[in-house]
């Protein structure tokens, strides 16, 4: 068994972000830090390569997240699609089985049409990679009921 039945760190709840892939990846997790969203994770067995870490697809699935979701959140944007232009991954270390990561992102500019964002995914005291990405602003998301649930302790009302 794993330690994917641990409680995540303190102030971090369940919440669904993303489409039914993401979700279909696994359980996620976030809270408001900082003036930050965090996200994270417990790594389990169905996202694990052959050397039992974290895929490196998982991760990257994650940072789209991570760096996506922080523009939803840390920004005035309203909520919409923002479609990936563009991903970059430098992986740095291993995230092993059973382990927590988490990532936060800093918005970098959001213009008309594009958002840049960069952040880090952690596991315990190690940089697991950097991230930076480009979105597309697209249309308007419809409210959904995940939406109106995610409202993190110290989460400013928008």
């Amino acid at each position: 068994m794993t330690d994917s039945t641990l409680a995540p760190p303190p102030g971090f709840v369940p919440v669904r972000l993303g489409s039914a892939f993401a979700t279909h990846s696994g359980q996620l997790f976030a809270r408001w830090h900082d003036d930050h969203f965090q996200v994270g994770f417990r790594v389990e067995p169905h996202q694990v390569n052959p050397g039992n870490h974290c895929h490196g697809g998982m991760l990257s699935l994650f940072a789209d997240i991570v760096l996506s979701s922080a523009a939803q959140y840390q920004t005035d944007i309203p909520r919409q699609f923002l479609p990936t232009i563009s991903l970059q991954l430098d992986f740095m270390n291993g995230a092993p089985l059973g382990e927590w990561v988490q990532g936060q992102a800093t918005i970098l500019q959001v213009t008309k049409n594009l958002v840049f964002s960069q952040g880090l995914i952690t596991c315990g005291d190690k940089t697991v990679a950097r991230a930076s990405g480009v979105f597309r602003r697209g249309p308007l998301l419809p409210e959904s009921e995940s939406d109106h649930r995610l409202h993190l302790p110290g989460m400013p009302v928008r």
